[in-house]
């Protein structure tokens, strides 16, 4: 509610100034061009710093962010010999337990019927 009554104050002191002859049309004109010229910008800076903070925090990066890190991925890609990435070890007697039992459960299915 403060800023709205801002806004009318600023308003009503500006055409106080026009009926007192203090200023002319032209001259409030402008101060009203810049004061609201200033007031966009201020408000422009305030949303792209409440975009910017929701964003981070979805965990989103920003484009350039996002092309900077690719680049730098796809450089050191070049400048180092591929490595051979090792699968998990897992066990393989205990994959072939687990195939074993599917298939058992399923030819059990398979003979019920």
């Amino acid at each position: 509610m403060s800023k709205h009554s801002d806004f009318l104050s600023t308003l009503k002191s500006f055409s106080n100034n026009v009926h007192l002859g203090n200023k002319s049309a032209t001259e409030v004109a402008d101060s009203l061009n810049a004061w609201l010229k200033e007031g966009g910008e201020a408000l422009k800076v305030k949303i792209e710093d409440e975009v910017e903070r929701s964003v981070s925090k979805m965990g989103f990066v920003k484009r350039g962010e996002f092309e900077a890190l690719k680049q730098e991925v796809a450089t050191l890609k070049k400048g180092s010999p591929k490595k051979v990435i090792r699968k998990t070890s897992v066990k393989k007697s205990a994959v072939k337990k687990a195939v074993k039992k599917t298939a058992k459960k399923a030819a059990k299915k398979k003979v019920a019927k």
